[in-house]
């Protein structure tokens, strides 16, 4: 775990609200891995006082690439960041997905910004995975690609792809890969992931599920992101022993 200051490169836009930063932060580029992610400083002022958890969206070479929605004070002031301005990132941070191993096939299961962790672990999946990959948004205008492999789409009104969300999706698909050995990887709104963590082991398919919380510190000295365990007598900190969990561990 590092604090880097780091050098705004670019920010552009992927949709009205969705943004896509890339910084120069060579120590933390070159440590970090699929899932994990950072905790940022967006002002250099006291406002606001706690950092913001963003996963890791891509790597490239001395590059970090952010991937993020505006939905409050603090991704806006970050969604207004210009070239060479500085930001104090810490990281990394947290547990990533598990992608080494004996399995053929590579589900990705995005539901919304739930999107930004997949390019980077696309870009490390080995060559001899199949990987296909599941986009689930509210509507066409919410449809993000950037990526991306293999890509189908649902949307919940049907603007585009499939009509229904994106679990259903996998499940209408589930016949064209159900004998091959699988492994998903998921990342959205907590309802999706139960969703497929109940499809997921209704069909004995191993699944890891990025979770998401507010996270204070990130590194588990605030005890302020428990998620329950799966017999329910205990609790995991998400930025401490996830974000990223198999998803028979955690109760959602």
């Amino acid at each position: 775990m590092y604090i880097e200051k780091s050098r705004v490169e670019w920010i552009k836009n992927l949709l009205p609200d969705t943004f896509l930063l890339r910084v120069y932060s060579p120590l933390i580029a070159s440590k970090i891995k699929p899932g994990q992610f950072c905790n940022i400083k967006v002002s250099e002022s006291d406002f606001p006082l706690l950092r913001r958890p963003f996963s890791i969206c891509e790597v490239d070479g001395e590059f970090l690439h952010f991937m993020f929605d505006v939905h409050g004070e603090g991704t806006k002031i970050l969604s207004n960041k210009q070239k060479d301005d500085v930001i104090d990132i810490l990281g990394p941070l947290g547990n990533g997905f598990n992608y080494s191993g004996d399995y053929s096939t590579a589900i990705i299961a995005a539901g919304g910004i739930g999107i930004a962790p997949f390019p980077y672990l696309i870009q490390k999946l080995a060559d001899d995975k199949k990987v296909i990959s599941f986009f689930g948004g509210r509507s066409k205008n919410n449809v993000i690609e950037y990526g991306m492999k293999n890509l189908l789409i649902s949307t919940d009104d049907g603007s585009i792809g499939f009509k229904g969300n994106v679990v259903q999706l996998i499940e209408s698909q589930y016949s064209q890969f159900r004998n091959e050995s699988v492994r998903i990887f998921a990342c959205g709104p907590n309802p999706m992931l139960k969703a497929l963590q109940e499809f997921s082991i209704k069909n004995n398919i191993e699944c890891q599920i990025s979770t998401e919380s507010a996270m204070a510190c990130g590194f588990g000295i605030c005890q302020g992101c428990p998620i329950d365990n799966a017999d329910g007598d205990g609790y995991y900190l998400i930025c401490k022993d996830g974000p990223v969990f198999d998803a028979k561990m955690v109760r959602l």
